[in-house]
């Protein structure tokens, strides 16, 4: 049980928990009376460069899948993180990209700010890791990471015009990662998919500086009938 490698071990620490805080937030969510607004259509549109940010992740999540090694990683230890995968991203997607974009926009924030500040929330969430004995270096680098991913997931939100695809698409990173990262196959395309981090930080960073765009009103209305950019 106290082995992070096994199936029971990701079931327990982070598909359990973190469903558990997925459920808590859309309770939180209905109390609110936030729920179908936080799962309507955007109220801002996304432009077509933001389209870079969907293809970065997808496309190095594919290769981490298509280079790990399922034997010798055992069914067990695959389906755990398959099901914990799902659980993370519905929960991480809801809370930064979900009520922290909802309320820097009733706030009346621009775009620029809605995106620094939901992904740093992301970022923060895990200098949690130095708590379990994470080393301070690797966890800072786990945080420029989750900052760039978490600009990534906001333009993914923008351009798709549903929190539904941010979080599908950040429920198939986390098992992507970590599976290939432990149990990797070999050759030069396992090497070169190992590195999708590095291109979703440049991007992440890079794509700051275009982001443009701010609600012409904060009632949220149901079309998108408001700033490009």
């Amino acid at each position: 049980m106290d082995d992070p490698t096994s199936g029971s071990y990701i079931l327990l620490f982070y598909a359990l928990p973190i469903g558990l805080a997925g459920l808590l937030l859309v309770l939180f969510a209905l109390s609110l009376g936030w729920l179908k607004e936080l799962f309507a259509h955007q109220p801002i549109r996304g432009s077509r460069w933001m389209w870079i940010a969907v293809a970065l992740v997808l496309v190095f999540n594919m290769a981490r899948f298509a280079t790990t090694n399922y034997a010798s990683a055992g069914l067990g230890y695959v389906a755990s993180w398959l099901l914990a995968g799902p659980c993370v991203g519905f929960a991480e997607e809801v809370l930064t990209r979900g009520f922290v974009v909802n309320l820097m926009r009733k706030a009346g924030h621009k775009e620029r700010a809605v995106a620094l500040v939901s992904a740093g929330v992301f970022a923060a969430m895990h200098t949690g890791n130095l708590l379990s004995g994470q080393a301070l270096f690797a966890t800072a680098l786990q945080v420029v990471y989750t900052f760039a991913f978490g600009i990534c997931m906001y333009l993914t939100l923008r351009v798709t015009g549903n929190l539904m695809w941010p979080v599908l698409l950040h429920a198939t990173t986390d098992p992507s990662i970590f599976l290939q990262a432990g149990y990797p196959t070999e050759g030069l395309f396992a090497q070169l998919a190992s590195m999708g981090n590095i291109p979703v930080i440049f991007f992440g960073f890079l794509a700051i500086f275009f982001i443009r765009g701010e609600l012409e009103s904060q009632e949220f209305p149901a079309t998108d009938e408001l700033s490009r950019g």
